[in-house]
């Protein structure tokens, strides 16, 4: 839940959008804007959005994980190595 002072009015949006930017970035945290009252977008810096796009990859990957241990799809380490071996090889014959 955001904070009550990360959240704005669109109407300040329009009117102060240089002065929110400048907050966002100094501050690091993001901001909520509403609109009619209701919370309908969020502002953030371009290094929290990474930050954030990077953990929700890795989130995606370990339930992928997950999901192919519950499948059974497993493999033995030495056998994974050997396969990424065999696609580096392949992959640097193809350069």
């Amino acid at each position: 839940m955001p904070k009550r002072g990360d959240v704005r009015p669109i109407t300040q949006l329009k009117n102060r959008t240089a002065d929110l930017v400048r907050e966002v970035t100094e501050k690091g945290r993001p901001i909520t804007i509403t609109q009619n009252g209701e919370a309908k977008v969020v502002v953030m810096d371009v290094e929290s959005y990474d930050r954030w796009r990077s953990s929700m990859a890795l989130l995606k990957m370990l339930a992928l994980g997950e999901a192919d241990v519950e499948r059974g799809r497993t493999a033995k380490q030495a056998e994974a190595f050997r396969r990424a071996r065999k696609e580096i090889e392949r992959s640097a014959g193809d350069a």
